[in-house]
């Protein structure tokens, strides 16, 4: 079934982020006390930051950690509105929490992993949301699960939310990695390829779970075509309650946005430029063309084994054939400069469209040959 497209407001429409690129959210980890807020507050707008990000409420995995100041800190939201013209956002749990930030006039609220993963507490906000004109970001859920992800904006969407947009944060993973979650940058792509119209964000703190990699996860997202920055900035980040080790001061903040990050171009006009590109694309739609006839032509002889397969009562899945042209196809591309997980993830959705397609023809539910 083909993605509902969703009727979004454009970023420029918010009323929140102005150019250049890249529209930044920044701000610590969590508001831990008024004269913390403040001087973060304080050192963003000098930078030109224009939306304040705080924890208000913070999910923690253990009872007795910090969870959070709770409605206390809002006031001091109010403050920062107030006495630096910031715009200001907060993450949202529950119908209690929206609540409590359209009574302090919160101006925008972001859904977090945890909660994102949940489509009962997404509905539970979108219900509470309904009518409004606050602008709403989701994050991606924990796990690898893109059509969760897509689920969560659905319901927010149905409530009619139009100032709708993504963070992508990394999704939680048990393999030894450099960064806190794995990237999964496909799946952000996906997500992007699918609803182009999305305000699409890059939460680099969270995905990196250090600041040594703020830059390199901030340049990679950027490079990839998206449109924004959520940052975490602490005024002395050595003290913070949550998440110390990944939150930059604003003077940090200054320099990597101003000094450190290229932020390119998504075209150009120059003559040279446009004519070497539409050679090179013209030659890429020439070669896509090639592989889909071949992917096409593979499948038709899937099936015709498919066939002889159901006529001798021979089972569909061959593993030391599958292992064999794996190899072979390892192999071969190691040979052109081919990454081997680039290999092993094409010729996986290769085997498992042969697989269904044989499937079909043994259980009678398709008669191609």
């Amino acid at each position: 079934m083909a993605d509902k497209k969703l009727d979004i407001v454009p970023l420029s429409g918010w009323g929140m982020f102005t150019d250049p690129q890249p529209s930044v959210v920044a701000g610590p980890c969590s508001a831990e006390s008024e004269e913390q807020v403040m001087e973060t507050a304080k050192g963003l707008k000098e930078l030109g930051i224009n939306v304040f990000r705080a924890g208000i409420w913070k999910p923690r995995t253990h009872p007795g950690c910090f969870e959070g100041i709770g409605v206390p800190g809002l006031k001091w939201l109010q403050r920062v509105q107030k006495e630096y013209g910031l715009k200001v956002a907060t993450e949202v749990a529950s119908e209690k929490h929206v609540a409590e930030c359209l009574k302090h006039g919160v101006d925008m609220v972001w859904i977090g992993a945890r909660t994102t993963a949940n489509p009962f507490l997404v509905q539970e906000i979108a219900d509470a949301l309904k009518g409004t004109d606050i602008p709403v970001l989701v994050k991606n859920p924990v796990n690898p699960d893109l059509e969760l992800w897509i689920g969560a904006l659905e319901r927010l969407s149905r409530a009619g939310i139009r100032k709708l947009g993504v963070i992508h944060r990394g999704f939680s993973t048990f393999d030894k990695i450099k960064y806190r979650n794995d990237p999964h940058w496909d799946i952000a792509l996906e997500m992007r390829s699918r609803y182009p119209e999305l305000p699409f964000f890059t939460d680099p703190s969270h995905l990196g779970g250090s600041r040594d990699y703020i830059l390199e996860i901030s340049q990679r997202s950027l490079d990839l075509g998206f449109e924004g920055l959520m940052i975490e900035s602490h005024c002395n980040p050595q003290v913070a309650l949550s998440d110390s080790k990944q939150q930059l001061t604003p003077e940090q903040l200054k320099d990597l946005l101003h000094n450190q990050i290229v932020v390119r171009k998504s075209d150009s006009d120059s003559k040279e430029w446009r004519e070497n590109i539409d050679q090179l694309r013209a030659k890429i739609d020439v070669i896509d063309e090639s592989i889909i006839y071949s992917l096409g032509s593979r499948l038709k002889i899937s099936r015709q084994i498919g066939e002889y397969k159901k006529n001798n009562n021979v089972a569909i899945v061959q593993a030391v054939r599958w292992d064999a042209l794996m190899a072979k196809a390892i192999a071969i591309g190691n040979e052109y400069g081919l990454p081997e997980k680039f290999l092993t993830d094409v010729f996986n959705a290769i085997h498992e469209a042969s697989v269904e397609a044989q499937n079909e023809i043994i259980s009678g539910k398709s008669s191609e040959q």
